[in-house]
Parts: C-alpha cells; structure tokens; sequence
C-alpha cells in the first residue's frame, strides 16, 4: 500500500512505545515504578475539586455542542486575565487561540509560519520539535545543549543557527530535564532574535520565537520563571506563546489549552485548526472558564500540588545523590520545575548478569525495566545521541512510595553490572 512520503517516514514516539510496553506489563500484573509518560495519575494527583464540579455542572447544563472555532470568548477572557494577573502579560482576549492540549497549538504554530525547507531551531534534547519538523517539511537545526547549563540552549550555542531561520522554538520549564531559563540565558538570546529581526529586508518572512511555558506554574523553591515579551517587550510581535491547564492543573486528559500572540499570527491558526477540528471539549472550556478566576482555590490547589510533586522529585535526587556518594557512577540535576527529574546513569559498556554488554541507552532502558522494575526515558528521545547517559524521571503517573520502593531496586540492578 503506498502512503505519502511523509506518513512513510514518520517515525513512532519513543516515549510512548516504552509507556505501552510498561502498561502491558502492568496489566499482565507486574508491579512497575512507571517514569516514562509525562502524565498524571488521578489516583494521586486528581484535578481541583472545583474544576471538576464545573465541568460536571457543564454536562448537565448541555454543553455538548461545537464551541467557537477559536475557543469559547468567556474562557479566552478568563485565560486573558489569568495570564495578566499573574504573568503581567496583557494580550487581548481576541488574541487567545484555544485547543485540545498545547499539542494541537504547537503543531498549528508550525502550519501557520513553516513553509517546506524553513529553517526551525531548537535545541536538544527537547520535546517533539523533530517530529513537528517532519510533519511540516522543515529542515530541522538541533543545538545541541551542555549539562553545566543545565541542558538549557545558551545564546552562544543558538546564534551561528539563526540566520534565515524562521522558527526558534523554546520551552521553559524545560520537558524533558525539568530545568529553566535564568533571568540573564533568555535575555541574551532574546536579543539575538531583536538583531536578526533587524537585519531582515521588508518583506522578508520574519525570525518567530515560539514559547512553549505549560509548566511555568510549576516551579520550586527560589527559582522563577522568565518569557520574552517581559523581559524584551519589542519581541511581542515575534512570539507566540503555548500555555493552558494541562500540568498545572493535573489536567493533562481535560484537553483545554491556549496560545496567545500577533493577531495576524493567532487568526492563521485560528483558521487552520478550524479545519483540523481540534477544539477543547466546549463543556470543559465553560468549566475552566468558571474555574481560572478562583484565585484562592486555584492558589491552594497549586500549593499542595507542587508540595507533592517536589516531594517526589526530591526523593528521587537525594536517592541518586545517595547512590553517587556511595560510588556509584549516577548524577541528578537538582529539581527546578515541570515534573521531571534529569538523571545520569553512566553505566554503558558495562555487562549484565546474563552476559549482555549495554551499548545503548535503549537497552540500559530495557534492563532497568526488566532487572529494577523501574521505567525510565532516555534523552535520546528527545533528540540526543543514544550513547548519552541522561535520563527522564517523569513523576506524576508514580506514588511517593513507589518511588521509594523502586530506588533499592535502582541501586542493585546498577550495582549488578560488571
């Protein structure tokens, strides 16, 4: 059967087919400490009670028609004013795309300003951007980022690659090493993106910056959370934010997600994911329409919900800190935000007790699953190499005490090798 050029090549997400070989597990009865899929188990970390109560009133009431094409206007007003109240950011409501996810958003950022052979910037390892590329014909430039920045792109790594370039795409909280941008990273290449915009002929398609921040609310400690438009307002006409409840919330099945940016820019996507027909459910947009100007009930939502993320995370890097003091050639990268832990396991070229030498970081992922009943992704499916020895710990689908359970188990798997 012949397919296009593109479905033929389209290569499957690596995240997933690990995620669907632990699940079968799972249900074959296997106890497994599951850090693979950037979930929430709603066992443990359920939605805001009030978010629920909406959407179930929502239902009730009706609301199971076709919403507007760019999102109901009572949630782009409550996304609007949210986002100002709490960023400082003031877009208009018109401004507000609203979609199933930050998924369908992202990829209508691509359609909306990518034609075939367009230059898109990004670096690695980083979620999905190889796969956007693909799926809109982009040439794909991957910088490849350092551990000693804390995998985050610095503007030394990104400016030999931004010249005729039409996309840079970012993240902070970055998926997949849960690390941010500081104050002073952004800035810096921020005003990269304001000089090659400048350099630029009228008429010549412009330097995009595409942010993706779902899980800005997401952050620990002291560390805070920096966007281009704050820190470079002149930027305002070049980027298109990604943003929306998804991980703030627990929310990640809810579906309800926004972008927000240059009307002209926000109007095409509008368009395109018109066709597509990728809208939130309409009953979940009027319930987190409702929701979002609940400031106390979101705030201590988000309170306790952090609290319990960062408790897991944290388990997780003093266990490997533990594991490293105790000589064992493991590293973890202290928890800044998202849900992710960024951990090193450099453990390849060493044998396994049945006589396999570990090559590859797929196969270290194998063994662990098998040995430790511990599943881990490796950064190669974020675009690194496969001989990396970096790893995503993804907390939310994992009980506290799962994960305690799971890190003996850790350290004699990796004390087994040879």
């Amino acid at each position: 059967m012949q397919v296009s050029r593109m479905a033929g090549s389209l290569i499957g997400s690596e995240i997933i087919k690990i995620g669907n070989e632990v699940n079968d597990m799972i249900r074959k009865g296997e106890q497994i400490c599951n850090l693979t899929i950037g979930d929430f188990d709603p066992s443990i970390f359920p939605i805001p009670a009030g978010l629920q109560t909406e959407i179930t009133r929502a239902y009730e009431a009706g609301h199971t028609n076709y919403p507007p094409a760019n999102g109901m206007a009572a949630l782009r007003d409550a996304a609007a004013a949210f986002t100002k109240e709490r960023l400082g950011l003031e877009y208009s409501a018109n401004d507000y795309l609203v979609a199933g996810g930050s998924r369908p958003l992202i990829y209508a950022t691509y359609l909306a300003l990518v034609d075939p052979g367009d230059k898109v910037v990004f670096p690695v390892p980083s979620w999905n951007n190889n796969h956007y590329c693909h799926l809109s014909s982009a040439e794909a430039v991957m910088v490849e980022t350092r551990p000693e920045n804390n995998f985050m792109p610095t503007a030394e790594e990104v400016a030999p690659h931004l010249a005729g370039a039409t996309l840079l795409a970012l993240c902070s909280p970055l998926n997949p090493t849960g690390t941010v941008f500081s104050k002073e990273g952004l800035e810096a290449i921020c005003d990269l993106v304001l000089a090659e915009n400048r350099r630029r002929q009228p008429g010549e398609k412009p330097l995009y910056l595409l942010y993706d921040q779902i899980y800005w609310l997401l952050t620990f400690g002291a560390t805070e959370h920096y966007d281009p438009v704050n820190l470079r307002p002149e930027l305002r006409e070049y980027t298109i934010y990604i943003d929306g409840i998804s991980k703030c919330l627990a929310a990640t099945g809810v579906r309800v997600g926004y972008a927000f940016g240059p009307a002209t820019v926000i109007d095409k996507m509008k368009a395109i994911l018109g066709h597509v027909g990728a809208w939130a459910p309409k009953a979940e947009q009027v319930a987190t329409a409702k929701y979002l100007p609940e400031t106390t009930e979101v705030d201590s939502f988000l309170g306790a919900f952090k609290e319990k993320v960062q408790a897991s995370l944290q388990t997780l890097h003093e266990g490997l800190q533990t594991m490293r003091a105790d000589g064992l050639p493991v590293d973890s990268m202290i928890p800044m935000g998202a849900i992710y832990l960024t951990a090193k396991l450099d453990v390849l070229g060493k044998t396994t007790p049945a006589g396999q030498v570990l090559s590859t970081t797929k196969e270290l992922t194998s063994y662990l699953i098998s040995e430790a009943r511990l599943a881990l992704v490796p950064f190669s499916a974020f675009g690194t190499d496969g001989t990396a020895p970096w790893f995503r710990m993804s907390v939310g689908g994992a009980s506290l005490e799962s994960i305690e359970a799971a890190l003996p188990r850790l350290r004699a798997a990796l004390s087994a090798l040879v």
